[in-house]
């Protein structure tokens, strides 16, 4: 795997050092705001497990607890630093153009990674020709053995996916997706709808989505917005983006109604299924 060196930040919003231009295999983009702990656990796990990652590329939005010190003493990743929150888009679109690889990842950092799952994600998106690609996920504590398991998992689930969706907590993009239909929408305040929005465009523009069983992460919970839900006196951002969303799709009660009810079935079937066929579902819990 090989990273570029961290450097010194510029302006409001400067890059610590320029993209790669080689445009083969995966660049790693990771949004953080505080949740330093969280952050390391998230880099030991990318460093351990870092087949097809070409860079990782870190936003800070404006931390406060140490993470921006931590930060400037990698040698293994490229630093944004934002002076204030700028948001999750706005932090994605700044990971979009420091990146140089023909794939984008945009990556929790409340996330551990395990064996394989960069090339189990990479192999379904060539051999299904899907153009934005999550694993299967297991959320919740991590007081289990991750690596045990996932190779466990993606042994029972590697042929079990769902297409036509993918998971904001960890998604695999095709550059040519940004070329058609442009980056995140920086409308949308912190985060929230962001990742929604922009897997609709995607799929109306023609592009694949899915799901795979062959690669498997633990993503410990929305760390960084029950954070910013404790700390803002202000949390109208996810009202706020909610409606923004429906106003920009044109999203009325009953289309709102079909879209419900027509998920639910939609993922009623697939939790059957892949329990039937490999005990696990794509999107679980860990349990109590």
């Amino acid at each position: 795997m090989s990273l570029k060196k961290n450097g010194e930040s510029a302006g409001d919003a400067g890059v610590a050092s320029s993209a790669s231009s080689s445009g083969a295999g995966v660049s790693v983009v990771i949004p953080v705001y505080n949740q330093l702990d969280y952050t390391r656990k998230c880099l030991d796990s990318l460093r351990a497990h870092g087949g097809g990652i070409e860079e990782i590329i870190i936003i800070d939005n404006g931390s406060t607890d140490g993470t921006a010190q931590y930060l400037s003493g990698l040698d293994s990743a490229t630093v944004i630093m934002n002076r204030e929150n700028l948001g999750c888009a706005a932090a994605w679109n700044q990971g979009v153009e420091a990146a140089g690889s023909a794939w984008v990842l945009f990556l929790n950092n409340d996330v551990v990674v395990t064996s394989h799952w960069i090339e189990g994600m990479l192999e379904f998106a060539e051999e299904k020709r899907v153009d934005i690609v999550s694993p299967a996920i297991r959320e919740g504590a991590g007081d289990y053995d991750m690596d045990r398991y996932a190779q466990e998992f993606v042994a029972r689930m590697g042929r079990q996916s769902r297409i036509g969706v993918a998971d904001g907590i960890c998604f695999l993009v095709r550059r040519a997706v940004f070329e058609k239909v442009g980056r995140f929408d920086e409308h949308f305040r912190i985060g929230q709808f962001e990742d929604v929005d922009f897997f609709r465009r995607a799929a109306m523009a023609g592009f694949r989505l899915g799901i795979t069983g062959r690669s498997f992460i633990h993503h410990f919970g929305s760390v960084t917005q029950n954070h910013i839900r404790g700390v803002e006196r202000n949390n109208s951002y996810e009202a706020v983006n909610r409606a923004y969303y429906r106003r920009k799709w044109n999203l009325s009660w009953p289309k709102r109604f079909i879209d419900r009810q027509s998920g639910k079935a939609r993922l009623f079937f697939w939790t059957v299924k892949e329990r039937a066929l490999g005990g696990h579902t794509l999107k679980e819990a860990v349990s109590r």
